[in-house]
């Protein structure tokens, strides 16, 4: 991966982890989203059409690989609401960063591709 990516600093677990969680038209979908603008879970359910409790699961696994980040927030009224945004990110993929993302893979990496 290019010097200049500073993705690519956190190795082949994490590139398998961000591979795995946008691997999901649901999480996409939320990404596309929130790239549009940062959101309230009921808003963002609504706008994807994607039930709270389903998207509170894909969003987990997307800030769980640094894709997105939440804050808790008071409304007017004083009720609590989480708000989520996109992290910025860039991943270049091609054969050579592949190879090196490879070459920083831990076994638990390996075990997680061959399922």
């Amino acid at each position: 991966m290019p010097e200049n990516d500073p993705d690519a600093a956190r190795g082949g677990d994490h590139l398998l982890k961000v591979l795995g969680a946008l691997n999901n038209p649901h999480r996409l979908r939320i990404v596309a989203a929130l790239a549009r603008s940062r959101n309230y879970v009921s808003r963002l359910a609504r706008e994807t059409e994607i039930s709270r409790p389903l998207l509170h699961m894909h969003l987990q696994r997307l800030e769980s690989a640094g894709l997105v980040t939440s804050s808790l927030e008071l409304s007017s009224d004083g009720k609590a609401m989480r708000f989520y945004e996109v992290t910025p990110f860039f991943y270049q993929l091609t054969p050579d960063s592949i190879a090196q993302a490879t070459e920083t893979l831990s076994r638990t990496g390996q075990r997680e591709e061959s399922r």
